[in-house]
Formats: structure tokens, sequence, C-alpha cells
């Protein structure tokens, strides 16, 4: 047992992070020196519905609940400790997607979440008008989409946000944002910190006729910077939280983020001229920029550090739910054999395998497109693994070609920072569950994108951790200390993770990979035509 962590405990000097990720929800309590006291989670998942991909807002309630109860006991169990008073609390959740509320606070449609694809109409016009990217996944595509699909709903919007905004706001009764989960729902200004003023004048002469009675400032969450209090635990934000009553309410709580954010957090990525890569059911890697690029591109967005600096980003929507429903498909014959399997165990043995495997995976082709790819240009995906005759099929291959396949959009979208724009990237700090396995998830990695890949020791914690550290930030920096120098002299020290530079034979097999990937598209547009969508039980 940890006394110093032990300590912060009684005296209510810890920090805790909870994260609402694609198949977790996670929470992580810290201590003053950011080790971590405990941790849990709760799986959910996404459905869809009607058309939409959605979460059911109940469960998020509820997942929250267990979370914290698990959270709860860890301590009570390791520390002998009722969790009662934290020093600070911090909300973060996947970024962009739709929550619309109206005065009452009820949800008028289900949540969107940014997995969906059904916007394009609406993006294409916000970024012609602003001159802006505009994607599919924020929050005022969203909403423009709605309105040009006549809903009726959207006059009765009282208020938008994020998942993230809406969790704070359930315990808090405040209606902010950090600036990074800000910026995926509408353009922000970085010298002011907030919301693009102007574009949101053209937004709201664009809708003039429809003759709503709210403006577009008067729906959205204020936003705030890293550091900022935006807000304080409420009665019933603490028992919403923790039924049972032992939490107290008045704890302060830092403005919510999205992933990307709290990634950047956790990978000590907010300076300029450093990036990083988050990796879970979506990909998306992070170049905090020096100056604005020269052009539009649809494969690029723009978006902020939770301090406000500019940041160019791409996503691709598809990373590791193939891979995981592949592994899911091995356990079932592990478990059939009559044995027991232990999940840590199997990921290390199959993703070992990959290692083995010919350079460019033999001849295999996967995609794990379980939703629309923006940066390939798919509304809609379908999982497809594909081989020839000539193949060479085996488990290595396997493995190696669903590792690159991972990675492949997302080095597409690298391709034009890094050819067109000039962006220098000399390496990448990642974190997510594909690298918990030692060094085979940075190979491949490295090889994919063909730049060093650093992996941080708290990798595995990923977001929720660096919600925690975000949460630290508000109620421990020094007066003035910026964000940056926060996580390089207390968060972080002389710390720069373990980095695993690529190998020429497997950067080679990369590019011969990927050029197989860019041929095969119209493999994946056929099977998005001709594969039926529902299937009856």
């Amino acid at each position: 047992m940890d006394h110093n962590s032990k300590q912060n405990i009684i005296k209510g000097e810890a920090s805790l992070g909870i994260e609402f990720g694609s198949t977790r929800i996670k929470a992580v309590l810290i201590d003053k020196h950011f080790k971590t006291i405990a941790s849990s989670s709760y799986e959910w998942e996404n459905q869809l519905i009607d058309g939409y991909w959605t979460y059911d807002l109940k469960e998020a309630v509820k997942g929250l609940q267990e979370t914290y109860r698990e959270l709860k006991q860890a301590v009570q169990n390791q520390y002998g400790v009722t969790l009662q008073k934290i020093s600070s609390i911090g909300c973060s959740a996947m970024m962009q997607g739709y929550i619309a509320l109206d005065q009452a606070g009820e949800l008028l449609v289900p949540f969107r979440t940014w997995r969906n694809a059904t916007t394009e109409t609406a993006a294409a016009v916000l970024t012609e008008k602003f001159r802006f990217k505009i994607p599919q996944r924020w929050s005022i595509a969203h909403l423009y989409q709605a309105i040009l699909n006549d809903e009726e709903h959207v006059a009765n919007i009282d208020y938008i946000t994020t998942l993230s905004g809406y969790v704070h706001w359930l315990l808090t009764g405040s209606r902010s944002l950090g600036l990074g989960d800000a910026s995926g729902m509408f353009p922000v200004d970085q010298s002011a910190r907030q919301y693009n003023e102007e574009m949101m004048g053209q937004f709201d002469e664009l809708i003039a006729d429809r003759g709503y009675r709210w403006s577009l400032k008067s729906i959205l969450p204020k936003t705030y910077a890293a550091g900022e209090y935006a807000g304080y635990l409420t009665e019933a934000g603490a028992r919403l939280i923790d039924p049972s009553g032992s939490l107290q309410a008045g704890i302060p709580l830092c403005p919510p983020e999205g992933d990307a954010g709290t990634g950047m957090v956790a990978t000590n990525s907010v300076k300029q001229r450093t990036g990083n890569l988050s990796v879970g059911t979506s990909i998306f890697a992070m170049f905090v920029l020096e100056e604005d690029l020269s052009a539009v591109y649809p494969e690029i967005d723009i978006v902020a550090t939770p301090d406000g600096s500019p940041v160019a980003m791409v996503l691709a929507n598809n990373c590791s739910s193939d891979i995981n429903a592949w592994l899911g498909l091995f356990r079932e014959f592990y478990e059939a054999m009559g044995l027991k399997a232990d999940t840590s165990q199997l990921f290390s043995v199959l993703f070992n395998k990959a290692l083995d495997a010919d350079a460019d995976g033999g001849g295999l082709l996967s995609y794990g497109y379980y939703s629309g790819e923006n940066i390939t240009g798919f509304a809609k995906g379908r999982p497809l693994f594909v081989r020839s005759p000539e193949s060479r099929f085996n488990l290595a291959n396997f493995m190696r070609t669903h590792l690159f396949a991972a990675f492949a959009a997302l080095r597409l979208g690298m391709d034009i920072l890094t050819q067109q724009e000039h962006v220098r990237v000399e390496r990448i700090l990642a974190h997510g569950g594909l690298f918990k396995t030692p060094l085979v998830g940075q190979k491949m990695c490295a090889a994919a994108l063909n730049v060093p890949v650093s992996v941080m020791p708290t990798a595995g914690e990923g977001g929720a951790w660096g919600m925690a550290v975000l949460a630290s930030y508000l109620v421990n920096k020094e007066p003035g200390q910026p964000l940056a120098n926060f996580l390089a002299t207390k968060v972080f020290g002389d710390e720069a993770g373990q980095e695993v530079a690529p190998d020429n034979a497997d950067v080679k097999g990369f590019s011969l990979f990927l050029e197989r990937y860019a041929k095969g598209l119209p493999i994946e547009g056929a099977a998005v035509e001709h594969l039926i969508e529902n299937f009856k039980k």
C-alpha cells in the first residue's frame, strides 16, 4: 500500500477522470503525483437504430454509477478508506456527435454519435460557406442536416452539446465545454478562445428564413480553456455518481473534454511541433501546428488543444473493431476446445505472431469498415477480408494484415500533411489499448506511418488518466502556469516513453500492402452496394 496515496485519499487531494469511450466507460483516480490509485471500467456498445449509430444515455448514467461503485470498492479494499471527497473531477468522452435537449432538459432525438456519416450535404455547404473544413461528424453538421431534413425537433432545441458536455451538465448544471471538445462542435477562434463569431453570424443568416426562436450562440455550451473552473458538483450530481450518498457535493470540475484532448495530455503532446496518435474503435493522429495550413483538405480537420492551440487532425473512423471481432472468434475456438481463455494472453500470442509474418502480410487484404470511412470516401462500411489463391494464408500474415489495415486509412490522410504541407513529424507519441501488448503494435505502427513511435507507461490508461491529469491541473497548477509547462515539469519530467523506430523491411512491406489496399477499395465498394445491411434472425 502506498502511504502517500492513502493520505491523498483521506485529505481529499486525489483527482478523478471519467471517460466515456466507444466500448468502455472508464474511471481513473490519481494522487497528487499523478500515480493511479485505482481504476475501473464498464463495457458498453453503440447500436444502429433507424439508420443512426447511437448510445442509450440511460446506460451512460448506469455505466457511470457502476464504474464509480467499482472504483470506490477498489479504494476501500486496498486502502481501507471510504471515498468521500475528491479534489477535482473531469469528464471526457468521444468527440463530436449531436445531443439536442429541450427547455426541460429532455432528449429530443437519440444521441447521434461521431460514427454517423449522414450529414454529407450539410458538411459540404458549411465548408464552402465558412471556407473552413466542417467534417460530417461535427455537431454543427448534424444540426444543419437536421434543418435541411425539416426535422420537427429542431424548433424545440434549447441546448446542443457533446457526450462529455452532457455528462458534465448532469453533474453540475453548467452548460460548459473545454476548447478541445468545443472545436469539434463548431470552429473556434484560437486567439479569442471561443467560437468563431463571424462564422456563427454566417450560420444564423443561413437559417434566418426558418424562423427559429434560437440563435446558434444561445444553444451552444460556453467554452473554457484547460485550468479554468467549469462548474461544481451539485448535490443531485453527487447522488447521480454515487447513489450510496458517500460522495460529497461541491467538488470543482474542470472543463469537459473530448478524447482527442485527453489523448494529447496523456502523451504530453500539447506543445507546437508535437504529435500524438490515439487508437481505439477509431484512430486519429494530431499535430500541434506552428502555422495555418495553406488549403482546406477534406481529409484533415482543424481542432484545438485543451488550452486552445490549433491542431491538424487526421481521423479514420475504423481501427480496432475488426481486430477485436477476430480475436473474439479465436476465443470461441479456444473455449470450444475445452480451454479457458485469458484475454491478455490471447492478444499477446496472436499479436506476436504478426512479427513472424511476411513483410507485406503475404498478399492478404482487409478492410475493417464497421462504419463509413471518410478518408477513403465511404458513407457505409462492410468488414471485409480478401485473399487470392496465391496469397500466403497463415496465422502470422493474417494478424499482420489486420494490424496494417488498422493504420492504412490514417496513413493516406497523413500523407497530405507530410507530402503536400511539408509538416515535419519527428516522432509520434501513441496511446490506446492496441499498444498494451509490448512492442508489436508500436512496430506495426512505426512501419505504417514511417516514423518513430513512442508509448508512455500510461498508454494503457489512456484518456481517463489524461482527464484526471486535466482535473489535477485545475487545482494544482502554479498561478499562470501553462498546461504544456505543467505536463513537462510536473507530470512527465524526463519521461519520453519507449521508442520504436521504423524497420526498413517493414516499411517496404507496408508500402506494398498500402498499394494493394488502395487498389482494392472498389472491392469494399461492391460489398457496401451488394451485401444487405440487416439480417433477420
